[in-house]
């Protein structure tokens, strides 16, 4: 391994010459899947190692083995030079490594303290009380290092994803873990909050911690990482050392194939005014009101910081927020959506933010979860054809590429990218006449983002009204014809498609007035 390219802004780093970690020819099979064979990775002392891969991959099953979730068939396992078995995540734990999950792991109805501590909780002797002083004393300073100030005594069903995130980072900094592994950690973080934990990394890196970073955003890989290890089909495919990081190297070895630009410029008619919102309020923002018009064919982008309320008002939109209220015109159509079922009736589908939360059913097959919101079309006298069933869901998983050995294989089983290409397939299957994407491509790899937009576009030029919620800067300058931007609760400002730029969106998104936005009811 090369040593790392030191900047002034670079901590200075003391490694030893034996790894921390050494993973050795592991191997893992599910039922009619190989998710790993034979694949091997190090992680040096005060090392940033980037693990990257298309989804399915194997990255994620690589880290469950390392954190004593799965066990492999075969290979080794070494930490500090000597060989250890990793039994269960106490196991993992006890070796000092922490982990942050990709999908949240926590308990909504307990508050940040709570859950930092879960299952380690300080007790009060003699009556073995749970120490609830001392937790919250000590969880004070791992929120003040990680920039949140947010009480400890906050219950976790009052934060936002993005905060959510952050509690899990302090949860495994609790643990003065030797090696954290970071499974797609800014998946829902704000730009700021990305620079934040970055610097965390640094800080980390410079005290001796090892990390491993699991990321599809290539630049941060390329921002943080000291030596990138790629997977691909549940292999290595190769290294790149720090001098010989960046995009192109790493998306080479990932998929094996060029990534082209990912906007798609289309030339398709737009209908005008086809979808209009009026006075649309979340129970969040009572005191603010939404409005704007979508052309049908348009692809109109969400912006704002987390917190922005741009989920809150969508959901409003299609009846899952029973205190929020929007006027709602489709065409020449003037709707009442008062529930879900009504928005779906009227071909107004969410595709939402917290996939394994809000859009599956985990314990239930891909096929299931594709028919689930209409299974009177695949049924007859009340009898459902799974036949018919089957056959639909076929075609999504053929359209959509979704890595599956079939449509009975559970989704719980899949890769995450997997699993949110399945929650929009179920509403494509449908005919969407307006398609709400809040955050699309969440967790997914570089070269299945490309299939979506490149999904998107068709959709939109088919006639459909797309409003996409994207906290990628990059994917939503992409994507979008125009950007509308909100700020606590209300649209801030709308930027045509040659005014859309970073400058332009970040000065919306803080509550200050651009000069080139529009009013957000201009179509």
């Amino acid at each position: 391994m090369s040593e790392p390219i030191l900047t002034p802004q670079s901590p200075i780093i003391h490694m030893d010459s034996t790894p921390l970690l050494e993973m050795r020819g592991i191997s893992k099979r599910f039922p009619g899947v190989v998710a790993l064979d034979g694949v091997s990775l190090s992680v040096g002392r005060g090392e940033v190692l980037a693990l990257c891969g298309e989804n399915g991959a194997g990255k994620s099953t690589l880290m469950k083995i390392l954190g004593g979730i799965y066990q492999p068939e075969e290979g080794e396992l070494w930490v500090d030079g000597k060989p250890v078995k990793i039994q269960d995540v106490n196991d993992s734990m006890r070796l000092g490594i922490g982990f942050i999950h990709q999908e949240l792991n926590v308990l909504d109805n307990l508050d940040i303290a709570a859950n930092i501590f879960l299952g380690r909780e300080p007790l009060v002797t003699p009556f073995k009380l749970i120490d609830r002083k001392k937790i919250h004393a000590d969880t004070a300073p791992l929120l003040k290092r990680l920039g949140l100030d947010i009480p400890s005594d906050t219950l976790l069903r009052n934060l936002s994803i993005a905060q959510q995130q952050m509690v899990e980072i302090a949860k495994a900094l609790s643990l003065n873990a030797r090696l954290i592994i970071m499974d797609e950690p800014t998946s829902s973080l704000t730009l700021t909050e990305t620079d934040c934990l970055l610097d965390l990394i640094a800080g980390l890196r410079a005290e001796g911690v090892s990390i491993v970073y699991i990321s599809h955003r290539l630049g941060e890989v390329s921002r943080c990482a000291d030596r990138v290890v790629v997977l691909r089909d549940g292999k290595n495919a190769g290294g790149l050392d720090r001098a010989d990081i960046n995009h192109d190297n790493i998306v080479a070895k990932m998929v094996g194939r060029e990534i082209k630009n990912t906007r798609l410029a289309s030339d398709a008619p737009k209908t005008p005014g086809f979808l209009k919102v009026r006075n649309a309020r979340s129970s969040r923002y009572p005191n603010q009101s939404v409005s704007f018009d979508a052309a049908r064919g348009e692809v109109l982008g969400f912006a704002g910081l987390v917190g922005a309320g741009r989920s809150e008002i969508m959901k409003a939109l299609v009846g899952l927020d029973e205190q929020g209220a929007a006027e709602v015109t489709l065409g020449n159509q003037s709707l009442r959506i008062r529930r879900a079922s009504d928005a779906i009736d009227n071909g107004i589908f969410l595709v939402p933010e917290d996939r394994r939360g809000e859009g599956l059913v985990v314990g239930m097959s891909v096929r299931e979860n594709t028919t689930l919101p209409s299974l009177a079309t695949y049924s007859t006298a009340g009898i459902i054809s799974k036949a018919r069933e089957t056959a639909i869901t076929n075609e999504q998983i053929v359209s959509l590429k979704i890595k599956t050995p079939n449509a009975e294989s559970l989704i719980r089983n899949l890769s995450g990218g997997n699993q949110q290409k399945v929650v929009i397939g179920k509403w494509l299957a449908m005919g969407p006449k307006v398609l709400i994407l809040d955050e699309p491509t969440r967790g997914i790899d570089v070269g299945a983002k490309a299939e979506i937009y490149k999904l998107i576009r068709t959709l939109a030029d088919n006639g459909a009204v797309i409003l996409m919620i994207s906290s990628d800067m990059e994917e939503v300058l992409h994507v979008s014809d125009r950007i509308a931007v909100m700020h606590e609760g209300h649209i801030t400002g709308v930027l045509d498609r040659p005014d859309c730029d970073e400058q332009n969106i970040m000065q919306l998104a803080v509550g200050r007035t651009s000069p080139v936005s529009k009013p957000a009811f201009v179509a």
